[in-house]
């Protein structure tokens, strides 16, 4: 009796086991109660109708969406749903959508989804367990390389009803699998089964979403249509968002020929993603200084995520340390804020800048917890230093950057012969850096201007979208321009992102073959941390040993979302901790039907 009393004290002092809930955090509580009815990022009441006019930069080959081959239009997700949709005002929180409740313990071991009854694919039929376990196994075979990252953790899949799917993971700490799982994009196992999945397609998909694919011109436009009668609409994660009766996209090669089309009219909403352009390209558009359109600059709490000159490891000329710091050392962002963008931007620091993930000064006794069993695997100046992307002095430019450089350089067995860095066999220290945009050369330009200085010989080519896209995805390159975004939560995608799984596959975004054990520990344990504190300290050591190795040339961010548009809006107040949200406006021309 006594030992079954002392059982039960502690059972009863435990949280409830997969206690049925409509939402989950990462890490806390949810903002959102049960029973909420919107986001408050939206107007719910916000009018359907109208049509809203948007440029795609590239070319489109291909309606599917979830595999490498072919390149995708832009909007292609509005056709397709998710168990659980993400709040934007929450730093990583999801609540139902095809899902109506997810169940998981308190060790996230499984995580159990009941769908919703009302839940229809756009031919009526009804969207069951057998289509989302479906829909785990073919992506996870058949799909992009970063679904097999994602899901790995899966042990199985089992149906528990006819609307009832449970994830049981395999062991370990991995607190995000079941909000991974929620973002799993469900697909119909009918329209599926006996087509080729992984093959481009220019057959419209079916699909379960706000919108379905309506006429299109492979590679010029396309149009998605609103479903009048969509399941989900007055569910609190739809409520005032996707309001538009057709989103449609065209497409422009040329950034300049897309900006004077806005101009003209021809389309109604850009992000501008050019600081020379923001600054200058507008100053005669007529319709900002009648009114007829506006200039809007949106700040948000995210990450700014790290764009830089990437190097392709892969490659024996930037496997030395020292050379790839010196080739940092030519860049001068300095000039390049002065000159070409108008000083709109700020360095780069961290591949987390802009938030409290981002190093700052020294390690703290949280970070060495992580830190320190990796001593003899990292940079000492992990320990000793705080990383800060080279700047350039005003007065003096980039030479004394240059001499650093140098001296590194030499220091890895490289001498200048003629004029030329050639190394102990005589051959030049030649690359190129690939671009799939004319607009990076102006920068890219003086780079390789102050890295011929040092000797160098690098070659800047601007290639057509779709040669970059193939090119890249088979590590067919010296050095590019990548970005990697980051959320107020990292977790599985940093594993995509650098472990040396990730590096030998191709289409992942390990773009620089990266194979570093210590950074492969330090992902887990961003992975597996248990509350927010872990987190945050496992996630500044792992930004101080990707710094530290020079894997990449830092280059800038804002923390603004610059956007140009027609005055046909409506748009709500708030703007969310994660940003503008287009899927939030209206049509003003709707609003008097």
């Amino acid at each position: 009796m006594r030992i079954t009393l002392v059982a039960l004290l502690l059972l009863t002092a435990l949280p409830a086991w997969g206690q049925p809930q409509h939402g989950l955090a990462m890490h806390g509580d949810l903002k959102y109660p049960a029973g909420f009815t919107h986001f408050d990022y939206v107007n719910p009441n916000a009018p359907k109708g109208g049509e809203l006019r948007l440029a795609d930069m590239g070319p489109f080959d291909s309606l599917n969406p979830f595999i490498t081959k072919g390149q995708s239009p832009d909007g292609i997700s509005l056709p397709f749903e998710t168990l659980m949709e993400s709040a934007a005002d929450e730093p990583f929180s999801e609540y139902g959508l095809i899902a109506e409740t997810v169940e998981t313990p308190p060790d996230r071991s499984w995580v159990t989804f009941t769908l919703r009854p009302q839940a229809r694919w756009h031919d009526g039929k009804p969207i069951t367990a057998d289509d989302v376990i479906f829909s785990l196994n073919l992506l996870r075979t058949k799909g992009a390389p970063h679904y097999r990252f994602y899901y790995a953790g899966v042990e199985r899949a089992e149906k528990l009803g006819e609307r009832r799917v449970k994830f049981v993971f395999k062991p370990g700490d991995n607190r995000e699998l079941p909000l991974i799982l929620g973002q799993l994009p469900v697909l119909p196992k009918h329209y599926w089964q006996d087509k080729t999945f992984d093959e481009t397609t220019l057959v419209p998909p079916l699909g379960s979403g706000p919108y379905r694919i309506g006429k299109f011109e492979a590679g010029r436009t396309i149009i998605y249509e609103r479903v009048k009668d969509y399941w989900g609409k007055d569910l609190p994660t739809q409520k005032g968002r996707y309001n538009f009766d057709t989103i449609r996209y065209d497409v422009y090669r040329d950034s300049t020929v897309a900006l004077e089309a806005l101009k003209a009219g021809e389309y109604d909403l850009r992000v501008e993603n050019e600081a020379k352009k923001w600054a200058t390209a507008y100053a005669d558009w007529p319709a900002v200084k009648s009114g007829q359109a506006q200039l809007r600059e949106f700040r948000d709490g995210m990450p700014s995520g790290m764009q830089s000159f990437a190097f392709n490891l892969r490659r024996d000329l930037f496997a030395d340390i020292r050379v790839r710091q010196a080739l940092a050392l030519a860049f001068d962002f300095e000039w390049a804020n002065r000159n070409l963008f108008y000083g709109q931007y700020a360095r780069t620091n961290s591949y987390f800048d802009h938030s409290e993930l981002a190093s700052k000064g020294l390690p703290d006794s949280a970070e060495l917890k992580f830190l320190e069993p990796l001593r003899r695997q990292v940079p000492p100046q992990v320990f000793t230093q705080q990383f800060v992307s080279p700047v350039t002095d005003p007065d003096l430019g980039i030479r004394p950057n240059l001499r650093r450089a140098m001296a590194l350089l030499e220091q890895a067995g490289w001498e200048v012969v003629d004029g030329k860095l050639v190394d102990k066999r005589g051959q030049p220290f030649r690359f190129e850096i690939l671009l799939n945009s004319p607009a990076f050369e102006r920068i890219a330009l003086p780079f390789a201007r102050n890295l011929a200085r040092l000797g160098i010989d690098a070659n800047v080519r601007t290639v057509d979208p779709t040669q970059y896209v193939n090119r890249v995805r088979g590590f067919d390159f010296d050095m590019i321009v990548a970005s990697w975004g980051q959320s107020l939560s990292p977790g599985n995608e940093q594993s995509l992102y650098w472990t040396s799984e990730a590096a030998d596959q191709s289409g992942s975004r390990n773009f620089g073959g990266i194979k570093n054990p210590a950074v492969d520990r330090l992902v887990e344990q961003v992975i597996a941390a248990p509350d927010r504190a872990s987190l945050v300290a496992a996630t500044r050591a792992l930004d101080r040993v990707l710094l530290w190795n020079w894997y990449v040339i830092p280059q800038w961010h804002s923390p603004t979302t610059r956007v140009a548009l027609w005055d046909k809006f409506g748009q709500p107040d708030i703007v969310p901790l994660q940003g503008w949200q287009m899927h939030a406006l209206w049509a003003k021309s709707a609003e008097v039907k």
